[in-house]
């Protein structure tokens, strides 16, 4: 008799649906339980804390020394009074927003706490645009499209940057000035701009990349953030029965560290640790440090943090005493998470405390808030998404041979900044957001079980026979079978008679006999097990120079946009196709 694994008993939601189809073959999926009462506005929870557990910590991060600097929520809302004051006395406004040019640090939480109480928008801008860029492109074009009437730039390593990019005239504070901010006097207008913030206040502006690969600001008003983290609660109801600990890299100018991870702890009364490390060799080591010291009660992460973190876990037994300790829940996004890893980690856990500890995902965006879609209950595999959260309706529309994943709720953008035509077109005649993400049943029998992620419709191409090539689930595919070598895949073959690949290696990979015998027995893997021209990997090059966030090609989270890829390497995909292939080309064997 096979026993059934255990898992630590973790309080969830219940995972239903309700499913319509009309005439025109569209899918209407709701919940059918109603979501519940929301604040009026984010930081009303922020004044609840700090009344009910004023000394206990909101946001703690290292300081030089290695010692945990934390902040309280009796010591953030006053904060959050002092610079609001300062921010309404500058007269900022949506036309006027504060941008923030900092990582992750207490300084930049205050600031944001503050922006969000007294009814100032502010836009967090990716430090890469500053640190990374060579050109400051990128920080020149968000400039000139927020206004801003106030920046912030952390600390002297901007400096460049805002000489570069920010407009002359335009106030500029920077780190050494935020005590003063910090100390301004607060007064009866904090309390008023406070009251008067309203479901439909913009609360901050989340800059993302289109198309064009220049960011779009989405606008985010109060109502999406309380109403996602309301969805959230709803879906995982433990975050609200003890206060969440969380230790968390994500960037706060992304929807999953900035909206998500920041607003799920100040909406559930938790602390959440500023992690320095990163899912990269030079920097997984502040991270493990970090959570030897810190055991999480929920853990957040990229599929790449994942497996990073697993391997360290399977080494060194004291760490994964630590990690899984008090650990409810274990979430990943932005990617697909790897059977094997997926896998592993089970059995770490299993080996460590006795049990399984739940491993989840969803599906949202930046324009969502971005929760949207959980699957909140022990899926036994990677792959699956879940179903739409309490409050929202998800619409699948039929686009070419796929199902569009399309939004409408209390969590969904009114639009983006300074650019009508690209928000009319973003909505289809009923008003749900077109997300350009695809899915599908698990079951057609059985809409209970699920949905899977199905792959980004603009991603998806023709060959030149006219057979459709679903990208997303092949290159899945390429990172799950190129295990450990392979870090992502840029899949070609637009009009041409093939199936290619430009694949991205791990960083550190030798350029050895070695690993060339291993990227070729996994091309042959991938051409060998293909069911299709639409699924063989014809042939396949590395991509060997680094990709270029000034091209628009990689985020500083490191997702990697496709059309950038194939726009900026145009000569690379000509060379992979060529009628002599060069010796950089791995053709199957067989």
């Amino acid at each position: 008799m096979v026993r059934e694994p255990a898992f630590r008993k973790v309080s969830l939601g219940p995972a239903d649906v309700r499913v319509e189809r009309d005439a025109g073959g569209r899918f209407l999926l709701r919940h059918p339980a109603p979501l519940g009462a929301c604040p009026r506005r984010l930081t009303d929870r922020l004044l609840r804390w700090a009344d009910e557990a004023p000394e206990r910590s909101f946001v703690a991060k290292r300081r030089g020394d290695g010692a945990w600097r934390r902040i309280s929520y009796a010591e953030a809302l006053a904060a959050a009074r002092s610079i609001g004051e300062a921010l309404l006395v500058r007269g900022l406004s949506a036309e006027r927003p504060l941008m923030i040019l900092s990582e992750n640090d207490l300084e930049h939480a205050m600031l944001a706490l503050a922006a969000l109480h007294v009814g100032v928008p502010y836009v967090p801008v990716s430090p890469a645009y500053s640190l990374v860029s060579r050109d400051y492109g990128r920080l020149r074009y968000v400039t000139e499209l927020m206004s801003p009437g106030l920046v912030y730039a952390a600390d002297a390593r901007y400096s460049a940057a805002v000489e570069a990019a920010v407009r002359p005239g335009t106030e500029v504070l920077w780190g050494n000035d935020y005590p003063v901010l910090a100390a301004t006097p607060a007064g009866t207008r904090v309390d008023a701009a406070h009251e008067a913030i309203g479901p439909e206040t913009i609360s901050k502006f989340l800059l993302t990349s289109g198309s064009t690969g220049m960011p779009k600001a989405v606008i985010h008003t109060q109502r999406m953030l309380t109403s996602n983290q309301q969805m959230i609660v709803e879906c995982l109801p433990f975050l609200a029965e003890e206060p969440p600990v969380l230790v968390d890299w994500l960037p706060w100018n992304h929807t999953f560290g900035g909206s998500h991870n920041f607003g799920l702890t100040l909406y559930n009364g938790g602390t959440l640790h500023i992690d320095d490390g990163k899912p990269t060799p030079q920097l997984i080591g502040e991270t493990l440090r970090n959570l030897r010291e810190v055991p999480p009660t929920v853990y957040f992460n990229v599929p790449r943090g994942f497996e990073e973190l697993t391997h360290a876990l399977d080494a060194d037994p004291a760490l994964a005493k630590s990690f899984f300790s008090r650990l409810k829940m274990m979430f990943y996004a932005a990617a697909s998470l790897s059977q094997p890893i997926w896998d592993d980690l089970h059995r770490i856990a299993e080996r460590t405390v006795g049990e399984r500890i739940l491993m989840i995902t969803g599906l949202g965006m930046t324009e969502t808030a971005p929760f949207a879609v959980c699957a909140n209950w022990e899926a036994g595999r990677s792959g699956g998404i879940g179903l739409p959260a309490p409050g929202l309706e998800l619409r699948l529309a039929p686009v070419a041979d796929k199902l569009e994943v399309r939004y409408r709720g209390p969590n969904v953008t009114p639009g983006f900044w300074r650019a009508e035509s690209l928000t009319r077109a973003a909505y289809d005649e009923d008003g749900f957001y077109r997300s350009g993400d695809a899915a599908r049943f698990i079951d057609s029998a059985d809409p209970r079980k699920g949905l899977a992620f199905d792959g980004r419709i603009a991603e998806d191409f023709k060959l030149d026979t006219g057979t459709w090539v679903s990208a997303g689930p092949l290159r899945a595919r390429i990172i799950a079978a190129g295990d450990p070598y392979v870090q992502d895949a840029v899949i070609t073959g637009h009009d041409r008679a093939e199936v290619g690949a430009l694949i991205v290696p791990r960083a550190g990979v030798p350029d050895t006999a070695e690993t060339r015998r291993f990227f070729q027995g996994l091309i042959d893997m991938l051409a060998l097990e293909a069911s299709s021209s639409s699924t063989r990997i014809a042939r396949a090059m590395l991509l060997t120079a680094p990709l270029s966030i000034d091209a628009g090609e990689i985020t500083d989270k490191g997702s990697i946009n496709q059309r950038a890829v194939l726009k900026a390497r145009a000569a690379l995909v000509e060379e992979l196709y060529a009628a002599a292939p060069s010796p950089r080309v791995i053709l199957p064997s067989t």
